[in-house]
């Protein structure tokens, strides 16, 4: 579905002395090659807050780790602060995608509605199954207080491993906002839609800044570029504008809406049954979106067509739930 291997293909024999380093850890974040006593307490509680809050024993936790360029010595005053939290998928159900994309879920909606800064950084949330192998150059493992694996300076080698779960989460982002917006949430989806249009550009300028054209963050924009998300990020800003300052003086189609829309309601804890029909919707609303990105909106009903095409699917089983 996505383009990884033209991106695998570029890193190879790559000149990457051009990367820029730094001659040491971040100052503010680091004290002899371990977090600061209080930024270590504020992501530990942060990521126990999170999760707790979610409707999760916090017995649950694998691991809590620091990785990206703040774990190594690529960083910058755009960077961000990576805080994984390692659970193992298959103890929260069986059905482990579907555990991803609930966790997905709860990440994104934490990520839009919070701006927390540790000396100038955005936190970024994630969870992350601790069955996934991961080879960042940088892991510091906030639970344990010490090293996973330290990073080097000595070290060149492109983090495809963060290049993927930035790139995935910022693609979940993306769609989600284009939810909202299916859903005639067009103050929010536009909102939403800005905030990631200026954490993919911070994103850039930081790649950019560090290590160039072929730093993880740049690919991770032209990953996002390239596979059409950006496109769809920008009209989604245009169009939700449009929605709010329209007016077609249906108050009682307005009304209607509001009113069955209601209070949305997070319930705590995993549900397969509840994931599997929040899955089954948003599979509705994308393939909705690409029908209609395919089809396009002009008079359809015209000849050799006699009618416009059925936008409706049948049902699709969430990951696990049937098929062969």
């Amino acid at each position: 579905m996505y383009n990884w291997k033209e991106f695998i293909e570029e890193t190879k024999n790559i000149d990457l002395e051009s990367f820029k380093l730094q001659d040491s850890l971040n100052p503010k974040i680091w004290e002899r090659k371990h977090l600061k006593t209080d930024v270590h307490e504020k992501l530990f509680n942060i990521a126990i807050d999170f999760f707790t809050g979610i409707g999760f024993d916090e017995t649950l936790i694998d691991d809590i780790t620091l990785t990206g360029s703040l774990a190594n010595f690529n960083w910058s005053s755009y960077s961000d602060i990576d805080l994984h939290i390692l659970v193992d998928f298959a103890k929260v159900d069986e059905n482990i995608k579907l555990v991803g994309e609930f966790f997905r879920a709860r990440t994104s909606n934490w990520n839009q509605k919070h701006k927390i800064k540790i000396f100038g950084f955005d936190v970024e949330l994630y969870v992350q199954d601790s069955n996934e192998p991961h080879v960042s150059t940088g892991v510091y493992s906030i639970k344990n207080n010490d090293w996973r694996k330290r990073p080097s300076k000595r070290r060149r080698k492109i983090d495809l491993d963060m290049v993927k779960i930035k790139a995935f989460s910022l693609m979940d982002q993306i769609e989600r906002a284009l939810d909202l917006f299916d859903d005639q949430d067009y103050q929010e989806a536009k909102d939403y839609a800005v905030k990631l249009r200026s954490k993919i550009k911070d994103l850039r300028r930081t790649g950019l800044y560090s290590g160039g054209q072929y730093s993880t963050e740049n690919i991770v924009f032209k990953v996002l570029r390239r596979n059409g998300y950006l496109g769809q990020l920008f009209d989604l800003i245009r169009d939700s504008y449009d929605k709010i300052m329209s007016l077609n003086g249906n108050f009682e189609k307005k009304l209607k809406i509001f009113v069955n829309k209601g209070e949305k309601v997070q319930n705590q804890g995993f549900n397969a049954l509840e994931e599997a029909e929040d899955f089954q919707r948003r599979v509705k609303m994308r393939h909705r979106r690409l029908k209609r990105a395919n089809l396009g909106y002009g008079d359809q009903n015209v000849d050799p067509y006699s009618e416009k095409p059925d936008f409706e699917r049948a049902k699709s089983a969430p990951p696990g739930f049937g098929g062969s």
